[in-house]
């Protein structure tokens, strides 16, 4: 798979820190068997299926408040 622009990924999470444990903690789910929420070939790697997928906005991120 191709690398994706990092402006796409940026215009999805603002921050690149929350960006990346947003997509290593998708990356570990899927991994782990967590059904994917793109249509990915057989063979692509967990890594690239999570960002596709917070390329096209399938998965997000809350903030915790009160800590």
């Amino acid at each position: 798979m191709q690398a994706p622009p990092i402006d796409k990924l940026m215009d999805k999470i603002r921050s690149i820190y929350k960006l990346v444990i947003l997509a290593s903690r998708r990356t570990i789910e899927l991994a782990d068997g967590a059904q994917k929420l793109v249509n990915a070939p057989a063979d692509a790697k967990p890594s690239d299926i999570a960002i596709e997928e917070i390329i096209e906005g399938k998965i997000s991120y809350k903030v915790k408040e009160g800590k």
